[in-house]
């Protein structure tokens, strides 16, 4: 083990700011260090290109996104005047988690060198560390202090630090190589027979106060939720390899009972008959660890994915005659609560195997007794019945909308407790990370005997008002004798294509979509592109399921519900011909280019940077194609720095509209070709509240 501790996530609610700043610079490079140390693992350059999954990019992509998610959040917050580097910052920006919007074709990614980067990274630290300097800074800090972002940046390299070890551990063994940093446990034997013991009946509270938690937490770990416990019965340990091997020797990959229908789906699509991890070699078995092969240790955890657990619990209920499951997330709260458990200590290491306290590996599920149980939090993850689910009082934040509401599909599960290598937010008790059923962390399970839990709280966030108003406003009634805007925007760039080719449109700020599906009535493929996910998540939906369903605010708490159809507005058909992905259009990656029309509807006016997005923008048009910009100019500060505002101000004594600055910045590579005219919209707020804005629409023609 060893003797430096990796330093803990800062405490936020001190009374000396000076001693705070320098707890945040030392965390932010000890965390980069790290990092950057994980990836020396790596046995030559040519490990960083190949894929250990088919279902994830390339290391390389991860070796440079979280130094660039440092400048793109701290360019979106105003700390940072300047990119480093906008093509780096483009190709590493998004792409993480396989969602349905993400888009892995290898074709489209140009990757950096490694050394390109790694130079990058250390301009990034510079960069970083003078912010980090002469930022003032006020205690405590809160979710709307200049400070967090550069905490989210932080914790956020600190979960890719494990999400990467993963990866590397999926790695062919040719490609890493052994790193005195990354020591794994070496002690191993037979574990104990595990055993069911009682866990009283009581009451859990869960939930973030954004006034006055001391730490930094992501936006699901906010609001409240409260429940009473049954008693339930719960494994002393996590299911070891070798109690696991029962299940892999009856069968129990092969057994179609003992598999739910998502997990069948997936068993038949890997082929598992097996742990990921574990590699039989003639009579005997071994395991794979992150850097290398080891004879199997049978008192480890086992490492498995949601469908594995579920299986063996399902295996293990028929030998019981028992109902065995998994525990629910306020379970694992009932546990932790009956095991005494505190945080990670600040000056000593952790009474479990976490925060890379005891060596880069599991290790002996009997190892660290906590109460009457084992590793109730440390050594691997526990998976549990719960797909992740907002509390009450859930709220975004701005700067980084899509880390969890992406998630709230009903297909992501919570993983509590965290592991060996779980460190900073990761390791607190209230944190709430999730993944996919079929999805590969470094987690185990413990199994508990227990009733049918409660259905699964519902998760879809159209109930969020912004989105639910925009959902409406796309999909919804006409108010006023005001034609559908999306639409009729969508109808205004048609009927200007004339006979010009119909191939490819980009409906860029496409918000819910409506007019990326009224777009591809006619061109024989669109593709929408928003900045916030949580729109792109609208996109998705109904161009998946066909209909949005979403609760609109009539006064006060009162409320109605709304189910809208593709097949009612006469767009089921095109469904095929649409695809949606998150994007920034100052910085859009290359692959969106070739367009023979681009749509820009209300976004000019909440860019940061439209002249940026302006001087470009021909770029990705074909020749004699169109673009059509509509805006109702009003120009913002927290949206649009005052200096970048394309008009409505006084230049040289005279008044400078925004359609004078569209001239001026367009007439390089553009000529108007018809507007600007008066486009109006109605926004339903409430069922007495509308907005009545008019956007005003100009259509420009790329020259040859």
């Amino acid at each position: 083990m060893s003797t430096n501790l990796f330093q803990r996530t800062p405490s936020l609610n001190g009374d000396d700011p000076e001693a705070t700043r320098r707890e945040i610079r030392a965390y932010f490079h000890a965390t980069c260090d790290r990092y950057e140390q994980l990836f020396e693992t790596l046995a030559g350059d040519a490990a960083y290109y190949l894929k250990p999954i088919p279902l994830r990019h390339p290391l390389i992509f991860y070796y440079g996104h979280t130094a660039t998610f440092f400048v793109n959040k701290l360019v979106l917050a105003g700390l940072l005047d300047t990119r480093l580097d906008p093509r780096l910052e483009s190709v590493f920006a998004v792409g993480v988690d396989e969602m349905s919007w993400d888009d892995l074709d290898d074709a489209h990614y140009d990757w950096p060198a490694v050394a390109e980067v790694r130079d990058y990274r250390r301009r990034m630290r510079e960069a970083v560390d003078r912010l980090i300097e002469r930022l003032p800074l006020n205690l405590p800090i809160g979710w709307d202090s200049a400070w967090w972002p550069i905490l989210m940046a932080i914790e956020h390299e600190r979960i890719h630090l494990e999400t990467s070890s993963v990866l590397i551990r999926q790695h062919d063994l040719q490609y890493v190589r052994p790193h005195p940093a990354w020591p794994p446990c070496r002690e191993s034997g037979e574990p104990p027979d595990n055993e069911l013991l009682p866990v009283p009946d009581g009451g859990v509270t869960l939930g973030k106060d954004w006034a006055d938690d001391p730490h930094y937490g992501w936006d699901n770990e906010y609001g409240r939720h409260a429940a009473t416990v049954p008693a339930f019965l719960a494994a002393r340990r996590l299911v070891s390899n070798r109690e696991f091997l029962g299940f892999v020797a009856a069968g129990g990959y092969a057994e179609d009972a003992f598999w739910t229908e998502e997990g069948l789906a997936w068993r038949g699509f890997s082929r598992a008959r097996q742990p990921a991890f574990w590699l039989r070699r003639g009579q005997d078995w071994s395991l794979r660890l992150m850097l290398e092969e080891v004879p199997m240790p049978w008192d480890w955890p086992v490492e498995v994915n949601c469908h594995e657990a579920r299986a063996f619990c399902a295996w293990q209920a028929k030998r019981l005659g028992r109902p065995v499951r998994l525990p629910t997330e306020d379970e694992w709260y009932r546990l932790y609560e009956v095991a005494g458990l505190a945080e990670v200590p600040v000056d000593r290491p952790a009474d479990a195997n976490l925060h890379l306290d005891h060596g880069a590996s599991p290790g002996p599920v009997q190892r660290f007794r906590q109460g009457d149980f084992c590793d109730v939090a440390g050594n691997v993850w526990q998976w549990t019945e719960t797909p992740i689910y907002p509390f009450e009082g859930f709220r975004v934040h701005p700067l980084y909308d899509d880390f969890t509401v992406p998630t709230y599909d009903g297909r992501h599960n919570l993983i509590k407790g965290g592991s060996w290598i779980s460190c900073g937010n990761e390791s607190l008790k209230a944190a709430r990370y999730a993944f996919r059923r079929h999805f590969f962390q470094h987690a185990g399970f413990r199994y508990v005997v227990a009733g049918t839990p409660e259905a699964p709280v519902a998760s879809h966030y159209e109930t969020d008002k912004l989105l639910s108003e925009y959902a409406e406003f796309h999909y919804g009634d006409e108010w006023f004798g005001v034609a559908n805007f999306p639409k009729a925007l969508a109808d205004l760039a048609v009927g200007a294509m004339a006979d010009r080719p119909r191939r490819r449109a980009l409906d860029l700020g496409c918000a819910a979509g409506r007019a990326t599906f009224e777009l591809a009535r006619h061109f024989d493929q669109v593709t929408g592109v928003d900045f916030s996910a949580r729109f792109i998540n609208l996109g998705v939906q109904i161009a998946e399921q066909g209909v949005l369903r979403y609760v609109l605010t009539d006064e006060g708490e009162l409320v109605s519900y709304r189910e809208r159809r593709l097949a009612d507005l006469g767009l089921d058909a095109v469904r095929g011909k649409v695809e949606f992905c998150q994007g920034d259009a100052c910085n859009l990656k290359p692959i969106h280019a070739g367009y023979d029309l681009i749509l820009a509807a209300n976004l000019i006016d909440r860019l940061y940077d439209p002249a940026k997005f302006l001087s470009t923008v021909h770029e990705r048009l074909n020749p004699g194609g169109l673009l059509l910009i509509a805006s109702p100019y009003t120009w913002l500060p927290e949206h649009t720095p005052r200096e970048a505002w394309l008009g409505g101000y006084k230049k040289d004594g005279e008044s400078y509209t925004t359609l004078d600055g569209l001239r001026d910045l367009l007439g390089k590579h553009f000529r108007l070709v018809k507007g600007p005219l008066d486009v109006p919209f109605v926004i339903r707020e409430t069922r007495h509240k509308f907005q009545h804005t008019v956007s005003e629409a100009t259509l420009w023609q790329r020259l040859e």
